[in-house]
Order: structure tokens, then C-alpha cells, then sequence
């Protein structure tokens, strides 16, 4: 006889047959951006993992607890995308990291926005796109790209063939291009495999994204063609990611891309996705040296709300909290000098200090709270709404503005710097954490996979007959023990000719010791070539005056950024790349070697000394020989007088 079906069974056998006809007519659904079918991509389907209790020693057949767990906080933990940060507000106005995108990979510097929801590289085929950091995504040469075709749900090209994406920007740039799908990579900190996403291959950029040194853009925002959008979809990370800018004077930072434990003294505010498309948080008060501003809580809530922006550089509040903001600060700081902004056209609010140090800055600028709606306190120190003065040291000014007169608070990078900022998007809320960003993974408690080593010369030809270099296997960029390094060498080649570069060749030099924060009589040109449009240098760095070796901090820092591609050049020198590095130790110093320098004073000492006996000496003789010395006894024979 048949066995009955348990209503356990059915409801399991129902929830599959939901779960499988969800994922078939899934569609990308996002109002504010092109659609996109899900079933047009290769995306396994999501099966909710059932755990079972301890078999029961009557029965042979497996039960199920009633309990189904989501893959969230209570399953093994999933594994994140740990990337770097690089670049800095003042400078640059933005950060970027670096994205690997096709088979093989193809390298990207892009600027991290949570107001963004696509991410576009330049494309091999863009005729109006800027001279960037690196040379543009050539499709042709992924193993792995596929376009993502026309359907009813996508904005079409002219040709109704291939999926496209137009974006536009408050400052007036915007962006436009195709759809395409290929493997994307996290580099080697990632515990995170490389995943196949849809992304932007632009073919038109204007404005400032025309300009800009960085390639494009990553979309962190909320949207289906989000990277962590498309992550989360796929179920390779948790609804979460971190961002965490370095500080005034430091730049750099980390990213996550998925969950990490939050510290225990986050200080978490709600953020309600539904109360707009960008990532919110519920601000109420602020107050300046403990002094709250007389508002009303609701002009935080304008339009949008209250903002967070990691692709907006300063922050800016609706007028009246802007004026209420100003005039506690100018009251605060009323004994320091006020000067004019570095920019003429901007009408900048600017003091002169004495403090040229950013941790004294708290002894002359007032702490500042932002209280949220749970009673939460998150502290604001003055790097968090100051930036320093281009052109006259010791003076700083305000980083937060009036917006107009948009009622909508945005929050921009200068808010969070030094400060770990959680999105945890599964549970509806943002996190921040005071930190050295810098130290990021050590105040985490985590240790960071190994970066990349780049490949020697000997790897490129096994027959050259190079030295090997230092750096211990397992451990590239950390070199081993107190190593005294007396040379760092490297080839890159420019996408510049060779009579273009020539002429400022020296000013190359310059920008490359400015980038490496090292002094310029450190960079020496070893070797200039050219091949074609392109232009191929080999750079010898070495020890500073003062020093006799460069430490292994140092050297670190410096292969870091070299290997990174963590260099700025003006465009007129187009892109680079590294081609290969090596570090040589400081040459084992002899005997003589150690001790020349005294041999050969002593050598001089007594040279010099014989001479001045010699000299002596024979003064005294042809004293002895004109005027030689008679007894007054002695007989004399008396001379013949001469006539005159």
C-alpha cells in the first residue's frame, strides 16, 4: 500500500515547487534603472538549506525540524570581499578601489558610490572617453564576456541588439554604454571566488567622469544591477557591506563587500529602505560642544531624509540647520583668525591655526554629535568636518555646506573618514565605528590574505640570469626580518611616445617621488626606451640622504603602491604599468669598506705630517748652512774684503 504523504512532505515538496517558479520569471525590476530578465543569465537557482535533527532510534528515515534556516547570521559564515581603498578627498575628491574584470583579468580603478546602482567601465570601442588610469575593458579579449541581448524588459540600442544604460549626474557628467556579463574579481585579500555580474561598457562619458584620473565607477547603491545587489542574489555573500575611509592626512582604506562582526561599540541607527532609493539613516539632533542646535527635528527629514553618499565629497545640511550649524562653530572658534578659501569662486569659511597637526585639532575645534532616533551618539571629530587649506599652512575650513535649497541632508565622505561604516542591509540599519582605518584589519582582529606578487623578470624568461628578489615565498610585500634595503627597482612602461615624454622626463620623476611620498633626489632614471606609441623606464630608488638604507616600512609601503597602481600622473602622461619590480638588499659592506674613510684620514693626517717635518727640517738646514753656528773661542780666518 502506498505510503500517505506527512504534511511535513507537502509543505516541503510546495515551498521547492514556489521557490523554483520564483526563480524562473525573476525579472530585474528596478524602477530607477533598466530592467533586466534574471533568466538571461546563467544564475543557479536558490535552494533553502534544511538542517536535521538527530536521527530517532525507532525510525531509519531522517526528520525535519519545523525550523528552516535562511542562509543569514545563524548559517556558516559566508565568505566577504576584502578590498583596499585608495586615493583621498582633497585630492581627489573620491576613493577608489580595484576590480578585476573578464578572463584574463582586466584591471580597474573605480570610484566606491552607494549613490550609484551600475558599474561601467570604458569600453575598447568608446570614441568620447578620457584619458584614464588604465586602458579600457577590451571585450575581445575576455574569454568570458557575453553581452546581455535586447529583451522587453531592457532599454535597447538603436539596433534593438544589445541591452544599454544611460546615467546622469548632479554635477552634470553622465555616462552611457551596453550591458554586458563576465567574471569579476576582488584581488587576493577576497575570500570571495570571482563571480560572473552584469556591468557597464561605456561608450560616451562627459563631464567630470570624462576628466577624471579614476576608470569608472562600482554601484554599491540599492538596485538589481548593483555588484552587491547581484552578489547577494546569487547568495555568495551576506546583505551587508563596509566601507572605511582613512584619515586627513592618510587617505587610503578598506572595503567589504558582505558581512563582517560588528565591533562591540558600533553605534548602529536605523535605515529604512523604504523611505528612499539611497542609503538613509534616522538623524534627529546635532550638537556642537555639547550644545544642541535649536531645530526641529524634521528638517532632517526633507525630502529624502538624511543621506549617505560615499561618492559625494563634503556633507551638506538644508539652510537652516546649515546657518544654525555655521553660527555654533563661528561662536566656538571666534578667537581665531577667519581667511579667504583657496578657491576665489567659492565663497569658503576658513581659519587660521597654529595646529598643524590633525590629532591637536580637537583642542581647537569643538566635537560634534549626531544623535539618532534609537538615542544613539556618534562623534564627530574636526577631520570629519574640516578639510585643510591648499594654500596656507595651518589654516582650515569648513567641509559642510548649505544644499541649496534642497531640503535633502547629504552625508558625503568627509563625515565617515577614520570611521567603519557598516551597511547592514538584512537587517535594515547603518553602523559607525571610530577607527584608524589604516589599521583596519588589525582592529578587526583579522589578518588579511597576502597581495598579489607581481611576476620577476626570471618568471617572464626562465633563462634570464637575474638576481632573485627579496621578499620570502608565502609572504609577498612582506619582507623578512630587519632586511636592509639598499635599492628598490622598477620597469613601467606609458602609454606616451617617446618624444612626447622626454622633455619631461624629470617632471615624471618628480610626480613619482610626490606619489611615493619619498624625495625626488631618491628617483634616479636608469634606462629610457621606447616602442612605438609607448614609452618604457626603469626607476632606481634609493636610500634618502640622512639614511644608508631604506626600512622594510618603507619599502613595503612603496612596492604596495607601485603594484597597486596606486599612482597619479597628470593625463598628459597618460596610463602606466608595471612591469616588474625588484628590491635589493644593502651590499654587505667589507672591511675596507667599513673602515676607509678612517684609514684614509689617518693616511693624510701623517702624509701631511711627514711634509711639514720634511719642510722643517730642511729649513733648519739651510739655516745651519747660511748662518752656521761658531763657539765665540773658536779661531776665525780673517777674510779678504772685496771692493764694492
Amino acid at each position: 500500500m502506498a505510503e500517505e504523504a506527512s504534511p511535513t512532505r507537502l509543505t516541503f515538496i510546495l515551498i521547492v515547487l514556489v521557490i523554483f517558479i520564483i526563480d524562473s520569471v525573476h525579472v530585474f525590476a528596478n524602477p530607477s534603472t533598466p530592467a533586466l530578465l534574471l533568466h538571461s543569465l546563467p544564475v543557479p537557482a536558490m535552494v533553502l538549506p534544511l538542517y536535521h535533527s538527530t536521527p530517532n532510534s525507532s525510525s531509519s528515515s531522517w526528520t525535519f525540524n519545523s525550523r528552516r534556516h535562511l542562509q543569514g547570521s545563524e548559517s556558516p559564515r559566508r565568505p566577504n570581499a576584502r578590498m583596499s581603498l585608495h586615493d583621498d578627498l582633497l585630492r581627489n575628491g573620491y576613493y577608489t578601489t580595484r576590480l578585476w574584470i573578464g578572463t584574463p583579468p582586466q584591471m580597474f580603478a573605480l570610484i566606491v558610490d552607494t549613490g550609484s546602482t551600475v558599474t561601467y567601465v570604458p569600453c575598447s570601442s568608446c570614441e568620447q572617453c578620457g584619458r584614464h588610469q588604465d586602458p579600457k575593458f577590451d571585450p575581445e579579449s575576455s574569454n568570458t564576456y557575453q553581452a546581455v541581448k535586447c529583451n522587453i524588459d531592457c532599454s535597447c540600442d538603436n539596433d534593438r541588439v544589445n541591452c544599454i544604460y544611460e546615467r546622469q549626474y548632479a554635477e552634470m557628467s553622465s555616462s552611457s554604454g551596453v550591458l554586458g556579463e563576465d567574471l569579476i574579481s576582488f584581488g587576493n585579500q577576497s575570500d570571495l571566488k570571482p563571480q560572473r555580474a552584469v556591468f557597464g561598457c561605456e561608450n560616451v562619458e562627459t563631464g567630470d567622469l570624462f576628466s577624471q584620473a579614476a576608470d569608472g565607477i562600482m554601484g554599491l547603491g540599492r538596485g538589481d544591477l548593483s555588484v552587491v545587489d547581484q552578489l547577494v542574489g546569487k547568495g555568495v555573500i551576506s546583505d551587508s557591506f563596509s566601507l572605511c575611509y582613512g584619515g586627513m592626512d592618510i587617505g587610503g582604506g578598506a572595503m567589504v563587500l558582505g558581512g563582517i562582526a560588528a565591533p562591540e561599540d558600533m553605534v548602529f541607527t536605523q535605515s529604512n529602505a523604504g523611505r528612499s532609493p539611497y542609503y538613509n539613516i534616522d538623524l534627529k539632533e546635532i550638537h556642537v560642544a555639547g550644545k544642541q542646535l535649536a531645530l526641529n527635528p524634521s528638517v532632517f527629514d526633507g525630502k529624502h531624509g538624511t543621506v549617505l553618499d560615499s561618492g559625494t565629497t563634503y556633507a551638506y545640511l538644508p539652510e537652516a540647520a546649515f546657518l544654525a550649524f555655521k553660527e555654533a562653530i563661528m561662536k566656538e572658534v571666534n578667537s581665531l583668525q577667519q581667511i579667504r578659501g583657496p578657491d576665489p569662486n567659492y565663497n569658503d569659511i576658513c581659519f587660521s591655526t597654529d595646529v598643524s597637526d590633525v590629532s591637536q585639532l580637537s583642542s581647537t575645534f569643538p566635537q560634534v554629535d549626531m544623535i539618532f532616533g534609537n538615542g544613539k551618539k556618534f562623534g564627530l571629530s574636526p577631520e570629519n568636518y574640516l578639510f585643510r587649506h591648499s594654500k596656507v599652512h595651518g589654516a582650515y575650513c569648513l567641509g559642510i555646506f548649505q544644499n541649496g535649497k534642497d531640503p535633502t541632508t547629504l552625508l558625503g565622505g568627509i563625515l565617515v573618514r577614520n570611521t567603519l561604516v557598516t551597511y547592514d542591509r538584512e537587517h535594515s540599519k547603518i553602523g559607525f565605528w571610530k577607527t584608524n582605518c589604516s589599521e583596519l584589519w588589525e582592529r578587526l582582529h583579522v589578518s588579511p590574505s597576502p597581495l598579489p606578487m607581481p611576476p620577476t623578470s626570471e618568471e617572464k624568461n626562465p633563462t634570464a640570469k637575474t638576481q632573485p628578489t627579496v621578499a620570502p615565498s608565502g609572504s609577498p610585500y612582506v619582507l623578512s626580518g630587519d632586511l636592509q634595503i639598499g635599492h628598490i627597482t622598477f620597469d613601467m612602461s606609458l602609454n606616451i611616445s617617446y618624444s612626447d615624454l622626454k622633455p619631461h622626463i624629470t617632471e615624471l620623476g618628480e610626480f613619482i617621488a610626490q606619489e611615493l611620498d619619498i624625495n625626488t633626489s631618491q628617483v634616479n632614471l636608469v634606462k629610457f626606451s621606447s616602442s612605438g606609441n609607448h614609452s618604457f623606464i626603469k626607476w632606481d630608488i634609493t636610500p634618502a640622504d640622512s639614511t644608508e638604507y631604506i626600512s622594510n616600512t618603507t619599502a613595503v609601503a612603496i612596492i604596495s603602491r607601485l603594484a597597486e597602481h596606486r599612482l597619479q600622473f597628470p593625463v598628459m602622461f597618460g596610463s602606466y604599468q608595471l612591469i616588474d619590480w625588484r628590491v635589493e638588499p644593502k651590499a654587505k659592506r667589507t672591511w675596507w669598506k667599513n673602515s676607509h674613510v678612517v684609514v684614509i684620514s689617518i693616511l693624510v693626517v701623517l702624509v701631511i705630517g711627514l711634509l711639514v717635518s720634511g719642510l722643517w727640517l730642511f729649513w733648519r738646514h739651510r739655516q745651519r748652512t747660511v748662518n752656521p753656528y761658531k763657539p765665540v773661542d773658536a779661531t776665525v780666518t780673517e777674510a779678504e774684503l772685496q771692493p764694492l
